[in-house]
């Protein structure tokens, strides 16, 4: 350990993180590497006692998360959340009413599970009610994405960062806020910018197409051959380029073996050579146009349809090839092309890893996919059908988890208690298969709150966080909780563009308790306060997962989140701030 002067430990805490808030704000190096970068630079300065260095793994706020976003991975696997939004969206009703009522049920559905989850679900309903009023979906899926961000705010257990300042609430004030005590406060925040969206936000969102379905322009890249040696004459080479250009095709480059050529470099062709191409038009018409092959065959079965799908964060697909698909489905579904990160890669689809946020085309049986998509978390762009699923099963499940949640509302049982409880028993009912209990959780997020959680409290125990608080308590000082309230709001959104939202909620959470405390208000003002702004990501499409994931599907630019969400933005400020100032 390095010994400091008695007076820096207060200046050592701010430099650390400084560095760590520049470090995530760079976004070049993972979230929980700069977390446990700046875990051993506490550990080294003695800002964090050794015996605590992993005291952030073992609270209680951590064990949460990981047991509902396993509860909730078991709960979307069952189908009955797609159940009820496929047929909310086969409702006939105007437009704006069916887009409202598939808000609602995506904010109702964030409130209990992850996010990601709840917009996973959602996605094609919107879509598909978009399409059937002839716009295109840019119209609904920002306004989805931002549904469910205002849904996860409602409950204890919808976001991880509501979790964590639960965490600071019982480190600096004794007790953990209760399962819905957040819920007044954000429920009103929720309605009302679900009634924003709903009547004039989704108004606002461009009118821009990305086309998605294989036939509707969206750019997919696959292969085309091997070419036979029938192929590799000149004139019979630039009879398949006047048919590739006729088909509205662009070369990529050309496989040969394991080496990737430009076109020009590999004339003449050879027999067994393979043709990267990318095109608008659906790849097996294009197969079909060009007399060529193409990698993956086409379905037999009697429901083949093709698709394209964005993997979800979270999938069991990440990190894994493209042919995952066809190997885990023994041959029913197959991947057949990639999106714009594969053409910008010019590689074989054989070398690509997935991703989260690829774009994929997927062939195959149309019942398959449904089922498939849901254990893979691909959000389909384009309307599945509606995919009959277990009654008995689902109910068992959804049961599970509303005892969970019942056991620690209404009788004050430990959370983390009753949803590893909760966790366990639906695991023990083989509700997820063995693989997915553990895949089902994106242990980098929780490595991040394990080992910022000492981070932050070290900001508290080295009299930064007071020193903060000062400048802060300085700045309000006078001001009514109305005021105190959107701006402590207000901050916390702000850092939330930059920072990961646990992040933020660690390091403003303990800030706005030593606020509370200097201008004379509840700590529970202030605190509330932060968790509504820290979920609050609306200006950008980086603040959130979901605002990134419907970014391509949707053919947003960075621009156009700002012009729907900064009045969004004002509005949860002003609702929070009022309903602050009326309860405390």
């Amino acid at each position: 350990m390095i010994e400091i002067a008695p007076f820096a430990p207060a200046t050592a805490s701010v430099i650390v993180l400084a560095c760590a808030l520049a470090l995530f704000a760079w976004g070049k190096v993972r979230h929980d590497l700069v977390a446990l970068i700046a875990l051993s630079a506490c550990l080294l300065l003695g800002l964090v006692p050794a015996s605590r260095a992993f005291s952030g793994f073992a609270d209680p706020a951590v064990v949460v998360i990981v047991a509902v976003l396993i509860i909730g991975r078991a709960v979307e696997i069952t189908g009955v959340a797609d159940a009820v939004t496929d047929r909310l969206a086969a409702l006939k009703a105007p437009f704006a009413l069916q887009l409202a009522m598939l808000l609602i049920a995506a904010a109702a559905l964030s409130a209990f599970m992850n996010n990601i989850a709840a917009l996973a679900i959602t996605m094609p309903a919107v879509i598909g009610v978009c399409r059937a009023a002839n716009l295109p979906s840019s119209a609904g899926l920002m306004p989805l994405a931002f549904a469910t961000i205002l849904g996860g705010m409602t409950t204890l257990i919808g976001t991880p960062a509501n979790l964590i300042l639960s965490s600071v609430r019982e480190d600096q004030l004794g007790a953990p806020f209760a399962f819905f005590a957040m819920t007044p406060v954000a429920a009103a925040v929720a309605l009302a910018g679900v009634a924003y969206i709903c009547l004039i936000g989704w108004r606002l969102t461009p009118r821009r197409d990305a086309g998605h379905g294989a036939d509707e322009g969206l750019l997919a890249t696959f292969e085309l051959g091997p070419l036979s040696s029938e192929d590799i004459d000149d004139a019979t080479t630039d009879k398949i380029m006047e048919r590739l250009k006729a088909a509205k095709v662009a070369i990529l480059a050309v496989l040969r073996g394991s080496r990737v050529l430009d076109l020009e470099t590999a004339r003449p062709l050879q027999a067994r050579d393979r043709l990267l191409v990318t095109s608008t038009n659906d790849p097996l018409d294009v197969a079909r146009k060009t007399s060529l092959p193409m990698h993956g065959q086409r379905s037999q079965a009697d429901d083949a349809t093709t698709i394209v799908a964005v993997v979800g964060y979270g999938s069991p697909l990440i990190g894994r090839p493209f042919d995952e698909i066809r190997w885990e489905t023994n041959g029913d579904v197959a991947a057949i092309a990639g999106g714009v990160r594969a053409a910008g890669e010019r590689a074989p689809l054989s070398r690509l890893r997935i991703e989260p946020g690829d774009q994929i085309t997927i062939h195959g049986s149309a019942s398959r996919i449904a089922e498939y998509a849901r254990y893979a978390r691909l959000l389909e762009v384009a309307r599945r059908p509606i995919l009959s699923f277990n009654r008995t099963r689902a109910a068992i499940a959804v049961a599970i988890y509303a005892a969970a949640v019942v056991a620690s509302a209404a009788f004050g049982m430990s959370t983390a208690f009753t949803f590893a409880a909760a966790a366990a028993g639906l695991a023990a009912l083989r509700f997820l298969p063995p693989k997915e209990i553990y895949s089902s959780v994106d242990w980098s997020v929780i490595v991040l709150i394990g080992a910022m959680i000492p981070v932050g409290q070290s900001f508290q125990t080295s009299g930064a966080a007071d020193i903060a608080a000062a400048t802060l308590s300085d700045l309000l000082s006078g001001a009514p909780l109305f005021w105190a309230a959107a701006a402590l709001a207000t901050a916390t959104m702000l850092l939330s563009i930059f920072l990961n939202n646990v992040a933020t909620a660690i390091i403003m959470g303990q800030i706005a308790v030593s606020v509370a405390y200097s201008i004379g208000v509840s700590p529970d003002a202030l605190l509330l306060a932060v968790l509504i702004g820290a979920s609050s990501d609306f200006l950008t499409p980086i603040g959130h997962q979901n605002n990134l994931l419907v970014m391509g599907p949707g053919a947003y630019r960075f621009v156009d989140y700002s012009r729907m969400g900064a009045p969004l933005a004002v509005i949860v400020i002003f609702t929070t701030a009022y309903m602050i100032d009326r309860m405390f």
